[in-house]
């Protein structure tokens, strides 16, 4: 937020003009808005997102504050292939907007893959807009994910309430805690679940035993570097156009072009 605070009309001149945006998973959030008070004569606004609920309220929201943008708005899974519907107006290109960090979840593979449909979808002329979380101290990154307030733990947890809650698990949530560890040389980061004590799971008409200690692997968020993340967008199909990061240089927000 802070880098899109600073760099927002950048961002957006570096994009051009008479783009459509196709925002994944962004909604009308903090971060759409700011970008798109910037950018010039936008033929329209695409939100992706996979809750339809989520993506109603967010559209219906956004077109109350700029009434004169076209919204279309597609229920998906941006990680998956989609069809973009056609705006009124034809746009100069196609700009991508993932302003999050959820690149960081997927394995390098996987995310390989991922950018190259987005590539793809952006077609000649087009370009993807992208925040990545940056490599830094595993100190920084262990308090980062096992922070005081719990809320990592919180999130992580959630995995098993959800389990009983819509698969007929029946997890005691008290006898499980969080714990996240930076893999250095894989450079990510590992969220666990780890059992307290030595118990039996029913999941599925399933019986699943864990011994005290015993981790349940829930996500992992790869952590990456300009050069390395620009190698692995290339490989795609990208060519980088512009970078920006915060002062500390945590963070990075990309510009990618397509060849």
């Amino acid at each position: 937020t802070q880098i899109l605070q600073r760099h927002g009309a950048e961002i957006a001149e570096s994009i051009g003009e008479c783009a459509e945006l196709v925002g994944f998973g962004t909604g009308a959030g903090v971060k759409t808005r700011m970008l798109l008070e910037h950018l010039q004569n936008l033929v329209a606004y695409v939100p992706v997102d996979i809750s339809k609920q989520r993506l109603t309220e967010s559209a219906e929201a956004l077109s109350r504050e700029m009434p004169a943008l076209e919204l279309l708005p597609v229920c998906a899974d941006y990680l998956q292939p989609f069809e973009l519907p056609a705006p009124s107006r034809k746009p100069a290109h196609i700009a991508v907007y993932f302003p999050g960090s959820t690149i960081g979840n997927m394995q390098p593979e996987v995310a390989r893959d991922f950018l190259q449909r987005v590539c793809r979808l952006c077609g000649r002329s087009g370009g993807l807009i992208i925040g990545v979380d940056l490599q830094k101290s595993t100190g920084v990154l262990e308090a980062a994910y096992n922070d005081r307030a719990g809320v990592t733990a919180a999130f992580n947890l959630n995995m098993l309430a959800r389990a009983n809650r819509e698969l007929g698990a029946d997890f005691d949530l008290s006898q499980w805690r969080h714990r996240a560890i930076y893999n250095r040389e894989a450079h990510r980061i590992e969220m666990h679940l780890i059992s307290e004590r030595a118990q039996t799971v029913h999941l599925g008409g399933r019986e699943f035993h864990f011994a005290p200690n015993e981790k349940i692997v829930t996500e992992f968020s790869y952590k990456h570097t300009i050069e390395g993340f620009s190698a692995l967008a290339g490989s795609a199909g990208f060519q980088l156009a512009r970078v920006w990061t915060d002062p500390e240089q945590l963070f990075a927000v990309f510009h990618f072009t397509t060849r």
